[in-house]
């Protein structure tokens, strides 16, 4: 019990906190109030075997593990819940137990598959940025495809890549085929296939790519001033709104739009540079300059 400064409307008693119940209640007349106090004490229970482990949870469970992170371990203690050795008959038992578990989580085709492919989905996160929610869904992607068996007879890290690409443009991330490709070191040709199998297949409906952030990743390549970039921006969404930029190439698109900036702001950089970085060539910048001069939309 802990006694509080507040009083009953009686008047007779004061409220009294009962931190076993959660409950605060009058003295006097017993009165319990409405609010419920809050647990605040530390939580010294041991829930884990080992005796000072104090966790009270696993690791997360995630599309991203093979087994979604709800796998059992058999432990290596040889020991009962009681903390007493096993007998020789039970431990015979448990290690033969410990050899099918290990079999049957390494041997599967469909696990050796999931493995393989997760761990190097852990691998490509890092060297792509993608964030959690990216990861998860491309996990989801994958496990769909392997499902529809889109896997079987492919390259395990090309679907990934395809699932990647396929993830990235239906959650709005600018990352271009030509990123995931150095990224994973699997043919542009090949991701673009099982890009096309997963979309088709799995019923995908990817939204159109926005010039928009294209032209804010290439601004962010060519290292260009703020006022370049906003300069860019505002000429794309100037296009966008008179419609010039429907059925357009969004990268080739985004290159012009950002070297006529640069021309306009002063700052120099030439149409190798930004082609470069935005994987077009320099005939496309001047093809779609000339085309946007003549409709007086640059």
């Amino acid at each position: 019990m802990q006694a509080s400064t507040l009083s009953c409307i009686c008047g007779k008693g004061q409220l009294i906190a009962d931190l076993e119940a959660g409950e605060i209640a009058c003295n006097a007349c017993g009165l319990v109030s409405s609010e419920r106090i809050e647990e605040r004490r530390p939580e010294w229970r041991t829930f884990g075997s080992e005796g000072e482990d104090r966790s009270r949870v696993g690791s997360p469970t995630s599309l991203a593990y093979h087994d979604m992170g709800l796998a059992t371990v058999i432990g290596r203690t040889n020991r009962d819940s009681s903390g007493q050795r096993l007998d020789a008959s039970t431990n015979a038992r448990i290690q033969k137990l410990r050899t099918w578990d290990f079999r049957i989580k390494n041997y599967a085709h469909a696990q050796k598959n999931l493995i393989l492919a997760f761990s190097e989905l852990s691998k490509l996160k890092d060297k792509l940025g993608l964030s959690d929610a990216i990861i998860e869904k491309t996990a989801y992607v994958y496990r769909k495809a392997q499902e529809k068996q889109l896997v079987r007879g492919r390259s395990t890290l090309s679907i990934l890549a395809a699932a990647i690409y396929a993830s990235c443009r239906e959650m709005g991330a600018s990352r271009t085929l030509r990123d995931i490709t150095e990224a994973t070191g699997v043919k542009r040709k090949d991701i673009s296939r099982g890009y096309r199998l997963i979309v088709l297949d799995l019923d995908i409906k990817v939204p159109l790519v926005d010039p928009i952030k294209c032209v804010a990743m290439l601004a962010n390549k060519v290292k260009v001033s703020e006022k370049t970039k906003r300069t860019a921006i505002g000429a794309m969404k100037e296009l966008m709104r008179k419609e010039i930029s429907a059925g357009k190439h969004p990268m080739g698109l985004a290159a012009t739009t950002l070297y006529v900036s640069c021309l306009r702001t002063g700052e120099h950089r030439s149409q190798k540079e930004i082609a470069d970085a935005a994987g077009v060539t320099e005939v496309t910048i001047r093809n779609r300059a000339r085309d946007m001069k003549a409709r007086s939309a640059l």
